[in-house]
């Protein structure tokens, strides 16, 4: 209001009406309106208040400690008469509590403790009212009461301490890290909060600015692998450092970061190592380090193999910390060709700095010597693999082919050849032991398998453990030997209606062989049809032949099937034929062609055959049987038993037993009463036998020459021997190992009688032994014992 009233001549102003008073009494030039609650001045300009308020500018020292309270200054106003009149008031920021006033004299003092650091000043407001009637004297007015500084508070580094690094070998004045202490006293006031650095610890390395506080290098080439850490006392002092300022310190932990400025060295000239020869591609065969003083990347290298004998056959990485060399193996070893290498590896720093070339040069070299530890390895085949074709009708006994395998040691052992026993379960193939020539044992048929894939095996003589294994892919090449056949259609109809000349059937073969030249089958009737008059057959020369009719008035009634033998053979050599028989049925058909009805009209029984004759014929006929059945029987029951007679069956059955466990199972290689029977020696094939498997496939030496179809009967023993043979060859769980077996059975009706000690002592007339002779090369050793042996005579089997 005041500042409107100073700038305007004429100036009205809204107010309320009930206060207009207390306006009136401030400001006694104005005059209220009561019709518009307005007030109204004219010729301010020639009018002037006369200030009334008298006081002196306020001003205190912070932190004052006395008992009483602070005298500050005193409020007075040109109305006060000094008789107590006049009340004064004081309010504002602290008004009651930090200070207080005196209300009939205006004095004001401080009542608490004040620090400028936490409030600089302090906005209060005076006012003087009359104490009777309670009227404002004076204006309220506002004043200021400054809080005056004194140095109490000392520099402080609110950051520390600190962490700092410099790189080593830095020159001298390289700045490190710059500090800065703060104070709270008031810096435009004295000296108060003006700061000087110096340095207490960490000299002759480091120096500070005493103005900045940057702290710099003051000794060159300090060297990280000679020390590494540095802690600095750094003092901060305020008053311009002069006696009486307060100071604060702090610590800097100053580190050298680390340069690449020391060459690599190996720290053996010369390293000694060995790796087996059957060590893989990519095996590790040892490391070496280039030591490095520095740390880090500076300390990082990479290693190459810059000369030597094994420079084709190692190579050399650097591991994942990127310190070490790795040597690994870059081709296979051999002791038996080249026992030691050696090498010139080389190891360089990665990363160089220029700034220290002169220090340099950044790598090392030494020499790796490698020995090759000698293994004994298992016998090696001449080739990796082994491809072999073969036709079908190879006989039993052809050598398939012959394997070479060898020890590749130095001690070169002798090798020995099996067949690995999963890979040939039906045992078509036999393999010598020492020669390795692989042969047939069985008939190979390429219908059946046209593929054998077989491991063949080769073992140190002097070390089992060792054993090669080669594949042998035998593909079976196609013989013609199977017949062509009909392929589905072995039935045929003709309508009754059918005519002469018409097509009732076309008829195609099929041939398992599978010639070059593809399929060609031809047909033809067989000689007894050829001048069958009911049907004919032509040949397309397509592979297919049309069965035709050779007249018309067919009749169920008449016959209702014919058969029709027609003859196929094939146009490879050795030619196959063969006849099928095609059965033709005679149907009843519709006018299309559409079969109706292939059975035959039922019809009556003759009337001169009653029903009661033809079930006296069926009665008979089962009589009959019985009777044949009976005599069988009877016949069968009258057959002499092998063992009833004691005198024709006295054999010895001695078992021997070389240990004391095993049970019943001890005597199943020797069943007697298998001997005693040969007509029930065939065991079922899913009886299991109880020899021990041994871990690796026997060498047989044992090449069977035929295979056996018959023999003499069971009372031959040649044949039963063989018999026995090729059973326990087909045994798929027949041990791989020689088994000796003895049978005490020397066949029925045998020449030689029995051999048998415990009827030869009824006579002691000497012996002839001439026919040891006749029983062939199986009995030579015999016959030599008996001095009988004929010296020329010619081999027979």
């Amino acid at each position: 209001i005041s500042s409107k009233i100073l700038s305007h001549r004429i100036c009205s102003v809204i107010f309320d009406p009930s206060s207009y008073q207390d306006y009136m009494h401030h400001y006694p030039i104005l005059q209220f309106n009561k019709k518009n609650h307005s007030f109204s001045c004219q010729n301010l300009l020639h009018q002037r208040v006369k200030r009334g308020w008298v006081w002196n500018q306020f001003f205190v020292l912070e932190e004052y400690t006395g008992l009483e309270p602070l005298y500050i200054g005193k409020l007075h106003s040109d109305m006060d008469k000094g008789d107590g009149s006049i009340r004064y008031i004081l309010t504002g920021e602290g008004a009651g509590t930090t200070f207080t006033i005196d209300d009939s004299t205006g004095d004001i003092h401080a009542i608490q403790r004040l620090d400028r650091e936490v409030k600089s000043q302090y906005v209060l407001r005076a006012q003087a009212r009359n104490r009777l009637t309670d009227r404002p004297l004076e204006p309220e007015s506002e004043f200021i009461v400054k809080i005056q500084d004194i140095n109490d508070n000392e520099p402080r580094f609110l950051d520390g301490p600190y962490q700092a690094a410099v790189p080593e070998m830095s020159k001298i004045g390289t700045s490190v890290i710059q500090l800065t202490a703060t104070d709270a006293d008031d810096p435009t006031y004295g000296n108060s909060a003006r700061v000087v650095y110096s340095i207490l610890e960490g000299q002759p390395y480091f120096s500070v600015d005493a103005k900045t506080g940057v702290v710099r290098v003051s000794l060159a080439d300090m060297d990280r692998e000679t020390r590494e850490n540095y802690t600095v006392v750094i003092q901060a002092k305020d008053m311009g450092g002069q006696l009486g300022g307060l100071a604060g310190t702090t610590t800097i932990n100053i580190t050298l970061s680390d340069v690449n400025d020391n060459p690599p060295m190996f720290d053996q000239r010369l390293y000694q190592m060995s790796v087996p020869e059957t060590a893989p591609v990519g095996s590790v065969v040892g490391r070496i380090w280039a030591k490095d003083r520095d740390i880090g990347v500076n300390a990082e290298m990479t290693y190459s193999i810059v000369d030597g004998d094994g420079r084709d056959t190692f190579d050399i990485t650097t591991d994942p910390t990127n310190l070490f060399g790795i040597i690994i193996v870059k081709k296979p070893l051999n002791f038996e060709k080249k026992p030691s290498y050696t090498l010139k590896v080389e190891g360089a720093n990665t990363h160089v700095d220029p700034v220290f070339f002169k220090r340099g040069p950044f790598k090392d070299v030494t020499i790796v010597h490698v020995s090759v530890e000698d293994v004994d390895e298992p016998p090696v085949f001449d080739l990796p693999a082994y491809y072999i074709e073969m036709p079908e009708d190879a006989e039993i006994g052809t050598v398939v082919k012959t394997v070479s395998a060898r020890d590749p040691d130095a001690a070169n052992n002798t090798v020995r050849y099996s067949i690995e026993r999963s890979c040939d379960p039906e045992k078509y193939f036999y393999i010598d032991i020492t020669s390795g020539s692989l042969m047939t044992v069985r008939s190979l048929d390429r219908e059946e398998i046209s593929w054998h894939n077989i491991t063949i095996l080769a073992m140190e003589m002097n070390n089992p453990t060792q054993i090669g294994s080669v594949s042998v892919a035998l593909k079976v090449l196609d013989v013609n030997d199977n017949p062509p056949s009909l392929t589905h259609y072995l039935e045929a109809y003709v309508c009754e209606n059918a005519k002469a000349g018409q097509r009732i059937q076309t008829i195609t073969a099929v041939d398992p062989d599978e010639p070059p030249g593809g399929q060609h089958f031809y047909y033809r009737l067989a000689p007894e049809a050829v001048n069958n008059p009911n049907f004919t057959l032509r040949d397309n020369q397509d592979n297919t032949a049309w069965i035709l009719t050779r007249r018309g008035g067919w009749s169920q009634q008449e016959q209702t099937i014919f058969y029709l033998p027609i003859i196929i053979s094939d146009g490879e050599q050795p030619v196959q034929t063969s006849t099928s028989t095609l059965t033709i049925r005679v149907c009843s058909c519709d006018h299309e062609g559409n079969v109706m009805s292939c059975n035959a009209e039922a019809y009556s029984l003759p009337a001169s055959l009653s029903r009661g004759a033809l079930i006296a014929i069926l009665a008979c006929i089962f009589v009959l049987l019985v009777m044949i059945l009976l005599m069988l029987s009877l016949r069968t029951h009258r057959k002499k038993p092998y063992l009833c007679d004691e005198e024709e069956n006295v054999h010895e059955n001695i078992v021997r037993y070389d240990d004391e466990g095993g049970g019943e199972e001890d005597t199943e290689a020797f069943d007697i009463a298998a001997m005693w029977n040969p007509r029930e020696v065939h065991h079922h094939l899913g009886k299991m036998r109880q020899d021990m498997l041994p871990e690796i496939e026997s060498l047989s030496r044992y090449v069977p020459q035929a295979c056996v179809v018959g023999g003499g009967g069971d009372s031959n023993v040649h044949g039963y021997v063989l018999a026995k043979l090729l059973e326990a060859d087909m045994d798929p769980c027949a041990p791989p190992y020689d088994s000796l077996q003895t049978y005490a059975y020397e066949g029925e009706g045998s020449v030689a009688e029995s051999l048998s000690s415990l009827q030869s002592g009824t006579s002691n007339n000497d012996h002839e032994y001439d026919y040891l002779n006749d029983w062939g090369p199986r009995f030579k050793k015999l016959a030599e014992m008996y001095g009988v042996l004929e010296t020329n005579s010619p081999p027979m089997w």
